[in-house]
């Protein structure tokens, strides 16, 4: 089944499925749909198959910078269906994909009557905030190029090296000038690591952006 595309679907003790199927569908995730604002009541949790969602801090100036990836690894709304179901910032699909969505009262009913999916939904949690706090370190102490590096070793560890992302995006996620990001670009695509071309960014050598990134995504 679909379903089990994603890790924390697949990882569910048995009967919870059955007990979400009843208001669980499947949807696209189309690339630049905003799946919710900062402050926005949260209605209904994701669990992508395919595709990356982006949780973004957008300021007053307009200016944006990610910091965490959702992918296949995780979910979206499952904190907030727990308490509040407020997103705390603002989530838009990144990279086109899928994923099951269940309706966040249904999916609170439902980890209340299984402890063991309740801490499943827990860890993952604790686990999307630890990389918001590596963000915020690698943000402030890195440099852009060990960034963008470590961004697309995470892109590619959920979305493979073909990624629809242009550069004016990259930056706006990175929270630096796009001719920064296009500078950095251009030198990476010169020593093979990278090919650019229409809004099609393709990771030819994996290792080389590995080596040229911070140890924040190995953290």
């Amino acid at each position: 089944m679909r379903h089990s595309q994603n890790f924390i679907l697949a990882r569910a003790p048995p009967g919870v499925i059955g007990d979400l199927r009843r208001l669980m569908r499947l949807v696209d995730l189309p690339h630049g749909k905003v799946l919710a604002e900062s402050r926005q009541h949260i209605r209904e949790v994701y669990f992508p198959h395919a595709g990356i969602l982006s949780c973004v801090v957008q300021l007053e100036d307009g200016s944006t910078v990610e910091t965490g990836m959702i992918g296949n690894d995780g979910v979206f709304g499952a904190g907030q269906a727990m308490d509040g179901k407020l997103s705390l910032h603002k989530v838009m699909v990144q990279v086109p994909g899928s994923a099951t969505v269940v309706d966040a009262d249904h999916l609170k009913a439902v980890a209340q009557s299984s402890s063991a999916f309740l801490a499943l939904l827990v860890k993952y949690e604790q686990f999307f905030l630890g990389q918001v706090q590596q963000t915020t370190a690698c943000n402030a102490l890195h440099d852009i190029q060990q960034r963008m590096c470590k961004w697309l070793l995470r892109m590619y560890d959920l979305a493979g090296s073909e990624l629809p992302l242009t550069q004016e995006f990259l930056a706006q996620m990175m929270g630096v000038r796009r001719t920064s990001v296009t500078s950095i670009a251009t030198h990476m695509q010169e020593d093979g690591l990278i090919s650019y071309r229409r809004g099609k960014l393709s990771i030819l050598n994996i290792e080389l952006v590995r080596q040229r990134a911070c140890e924040c995504h190995n953290a």
